[in-house]
């Protein structure tokens, strides 16, 4: 599993990027799974399964440990680390698994860039997003925004988001490899400020966001 990125990226927090090159067998007996976990991967099928063993590889190198601490999720199937306070939040795409882990609420997405991401942007642009499209980096941008809407999602938590009507992205200028800028979770009396950074490599674009403040 070479690693891709590895770093701090907020106060006590990090980010871990990795390309899955073991097979399923490579990879379970190491991390010694929990009957409850067994019974979550008896449930999957294909490269599913080499992607969520990969990621939970990925977060328990992460941590440095000895013992890998498990996953496990909440009401809302938010992702957890068991006996543990920091958040955490996975992604995987295919051949690549991305990871982060704070004390503060963080969500991450990773993806690899796909043209059939113009089918469904009216789903998910609100119209002053869509107006700082530019048509030479449009494809791209897109799926910045897409990724910082799944970011917000992921780091908010408790499901029944409209990626639309409740995740709002403050339009920016789309740069080339990296980029930072800030959204919003609104819904009802909630209202999350969030920064968020962006990477773009040759197949993939990765998005994460921290918390900055609830008001």
């Amino acid at each position: 599993m070479p690693l891709i990125y590895h770093n701090t990226i907020v106060p006590e927090g990090e980010l871990g990027l990795w390309r899955i090159t073991e097979t399923e067998d490579d990879l379970a007996p190491a991390l010694d799974l929990s009957a409850e976990e067994e019974a979550q991967l008896a449930k999957m099928k294909g490269h599913r399964r080499i992607e969520w063993l990969a990621v939970r590889r990925l977060v328990h190198d992460m941590s440095g440990r000895v013992e890998r601490m498990q996953f496990v999720k909440n009401e809302h199937g938010k992702p957890y680390l068991q006996n543990h306070d920091w958040h955490i939040s996975i992604s995987h795409s295919r051949t690549i698994c991305a990871a982060i882990a704070s004390p503060l609420p963080v969500g991450i997405d990773i993806q690899q860039i796909v043209p059939k991401i113009e089918r469904i942007a009216h789903k998910f642009m609100r119209p002053e997003e869509m107006d700082s499209l530019q048509p030479n980096t449009r494809l791209l941008h897109l799926h910045v925004y897409w990724g910082a809407k799944e970011a917000l999602y992921k780091a908010y938590g408790r499901r029944q988001l409209d990626f639309r009507e409740h995740i709002h992205i403050t339009p920016f200028a789309f740069a080339k490899n990296e980029g930072s800028f800030t959204g919003e979770v609104k819904k009802g009396l909630i209202h999350e400020h969030y920064r968020l950074r962006y990477h773009l490599e040759a197949e993939y674009v990765l998005v994460y966001g921290v918390l900055e403040a609830r008001s």
